[in-house]
């Protein structure tokens, strides 16, 4: 997926230096290559994002389970209830 990306900044950065003027150039590079490369790979992670967060709420969840069961113990040391 990065593969593409650098290639199409290649190209674009290509474009601008060609352009007639340094504004022009920078125009160029900036909405024909930074704008439209860094929207696709922001959609392209959400997948991975979701799947971190996810992950992330999962150990969350982990660890507050066994700190509850760990206070009931100190509470409760003989196991009966």
């Amino acid at each position: 997926m990065y593969i593409v990306a650098l290639a199409w900044i290649y190209v674009v950065f290509m474009m601008s230096i060609t352009e007639n003027s340094v504004v022009a150039g920078i125009m160029t590079f900036l909405l024909y290559g930074i704008v439209p490369v860094s929207i696709i790979l922001y959609v392209m992670g959400t997948p991975q994002r979701k799947r971190k967060r996810k992950e992330a709420e999962k150990v969350m969840q982990d660890s507050t389970a066994q700190t509850s069961e760990i206070s009931a113990e100190k509470e409760n040391p003989t196991g009966t209830k």
